[in-house]
């Protein structure tokens, strides 16, 4: 019979999901996470988070194909529509048929997978360029505002490249952010936030890089759709070179912007954050 599970969103609750559909043998209908509330005129079940489940299906997974397991993680951190759906159906298949299908990057099951992971390693790619990071009285701060859940695989770039400075990226549409400090790394929940007002060395600086980018224009080839087309405009959101007045002016100037003297809900410089849950998903 028709079920709807409802889980807490995470990566392990999904494969908790997977585990309880075999254990119950049922075929779920659809998937609700959080507080996500869907009417439906199916049996609805809730599935806890367990984490032996969740790593005895990733294990089978993986013993049948490695690539499947890395599709599997890679596919829950995509913006794709009912993206719970598709990848129990990938696995479904898997465990029926084997990994053969997989190699058929045109399957009806696994395309969707497919183009979604590919989505999320362009914009991967793209925000390797396009993030803009401050200096907020010794810490790096930056914001994004991606499709898809991008911080537990971007983050490892910029932990890599900025491994000896402590920062933050704030991921604006999934309400988490990517803390480091030398020798650590963790995402967590940020349900709200407000980035700090630069201070005038900061401000000076802003001011620097749009000037820049400005004047090494070429007016005459100006050519925006080429732009848009190699920096797409839902990005010029959280870019410098792209903000209005308000952007650059100093915490001490009269006209700036009231806001937290230091990043909002972030420990002080040099101490890793409190303990706390795991942002969904957020494996390798």
């Amino acid at each position: 019979m028709d079920v709807i599970y409802h889980y807490d969103g995470s990566f392990e609750g999904f494969l908790s999901c997977v585990f309880d559909s075999y254990a119950h043998k049922e075929i779920p209908a659809g998937f609700c996470s959080g507080e996500d509330a869907v009417f439906s005129l199916f049996n609805s079940r809730t599935v806890l988070t367990d984490p032996d489940h969740a790593a005895r299906v990733l294990q089978k997974v993986a013993a049948l194909s490695p690539e499947a397991a890395v599709l599997l993680r890679r596919g829950f951190l995509t913006c794709l529509s009912e993206k719970e759906l598709h990848l129990f159906q990938v696995v479904a298949k898997l465990l029926r048929e084997g990994p053969g299908f997989l190699r058929n990057r045109s399957d009806e099951t696994l395309y969707p997978v497919i183009r979604a992971v590919q989505h999320l390693n362009g914009e991967v790619h793209l925000l390797k360029g396009f993030v803009r990071f401050s200096d907020l009285g010794g810490v790096l701060g930056g914001e994004i505002e991606p499709k898809n859940r991008v911080l537990p695989v971007l983050g490892g770039h910029f932990s890599a490249r900025f491994h000896n400075e402590r920062f933050f990226l704030y991921d604006r549409t999934h309400k988490e952010a990517l803390f480091h400090v030398p020798g650590q790394s963790v995402i967590r929940p940020l349900a709200d936030f407000q980035m700090a007002p630069p201070d005038k060395t900061e401000a000076r600086y802003r001011l620097l890089w749009k000037r820049f980018y400005d004047t090494i224009a070429i007016k005459e080839r100006e050519n925006p759709r080429l732009r848009m087309s190699n920096m797409p405009k839902r990005y010029w959101g959280t870019m410098t070179e792209f903000q209005g007045e308000d952007h650059f002016i100093p915490r001490t100037s009269p006209g700036a912007v009231s806001g937290p003297g230091a990043p909002a809900g972030i420990s002080a410089p040099g101490t890793p954050p409190p303990p706390g849950p795991s942002a969904p998903g957020s494996g390798p």
